[in-house]
């Protein structure tokens, strides 16, 4: 077998390895976009990121600029179309969270009509920053641009509906900056953190007083999220907003519907409060 010959199996190889990996047994369409205001590449990463006297190389961790979205074959193309935005946590990225955490078929159970947007953030590092997404109305940018890519695949035009953001880990601080600067927010209608509360409280405080967006926050007890998510509860109790708190293996589908701001205290582990109890598939179904 000659040398051209063996690359051309091995690019089939690939080719079919990536594609098992987006095998969801009909369960819909995944395209992968690369976009000029996805969070990377961006100018505070050019010389990469070092943690712990480890650098993380800005063409391994920070070049990326891929957004994967999903559109369940449920999906209605009807009036505007709703968007949730999911940003994976620290040492993770957008191939690998799907797999991890489920999140195609969690995202499709829910049965709700909407497309899920899954953003590179940092590329399988520990780092919380959200790149281009922090910086003023980019978030408007980087979701008008989604919809207009989407609306070239499917040759039909798309506006923006109602827009959820949701995040595990260190995804709290780009979600933080989208709902102070980002642009759009007044079609943020829910933000979802798993056990991503580590900081910004104070931004988070200021949209649940200003905006009537629904806010589902689940903490562990061991991940370092538990003194901000009650430090927010202290403020909001000082300002008479009210809230629901709730251990885990007593929430019902009823305390999320009924409740505009509910704290979530689960005994899961960090990775297991996204699927372990298909929560993520609970979370997107509660207006």
């Amino acid at each position: 077998m000659n040398l051209v010959m063996k690359f051309f199996l091995i690019l089939v190889l690939l080719s079919s390895s990536i594609m098992s990996q987006y095998d969801f047994n009909n369960l819909g369409k995944l395209y992968r976009f690369e976009l000029n205001n996805a969070p990377f590449p961006h100018q505070d990463r050019a010389s990469g990121y070092t943690r712990n006297d480890k650098l993380y190389s800005a063409e391994k961790h920070y070049s990326d600029s891929t957004t994967l979205v999903y559109i369940p074959k449920y999906f209605n193309l009807k009036g505007r179309t709703d968007v949730v935005v999911y940003f994976h946590g620290w040492n993770n990225n957008v191939d690998s969270m799907i797999t991890q955490f489920d999140l195609v078929t969690q995202f499709y159970d829910s049965g709700i009509n909407a497309i899920l947007v899954m953003p590179e953030g940092p590329k399988n590092a520990p780092d919380s920053f959200g790149g281009k997404l922090e910086e003023k109305d980019v978030f408007s940018k980087f979701i008008n641009e989604t919809l207009d890519s989407l609306s070239r695949k499917l040759n039909t035009t798309l506006s923006v509906g109602n827009i959820t953001l949701a995040g595990h880990s260190g995804a709290y601080r780009v979600i933080a900056y989208i709902i102070m600067r980002g642009g759009l927010i007044e079609k943020i209608n829910k933000v979802i953190l798993f056990d991503g509360l580590y900081a910004d409280v104070e931004k988070y405080s200021y949209w649940i007083d200003h905006y009537n967006g629904k806010f589902i926050n689940i903490y562990t007890p061991n991940g370092g999220t538990k003194r901000e998510s009650e430090n927010l509860m202290e403020c909001l109790t000082a300002w008479n907003i009210p809230f629901r708190l709730v251990a885990e293996n007593e929430l019902s589908d009823s305390i999320l519907r009924e409740n505009r701001i509910v704290f979530i205290a689960s005994q899961l582990t960090h990775n297991e409060v996204i699927s372990k109890r298909r929560q993520f598939t609970k979370f997107l179904r509660v207006e």
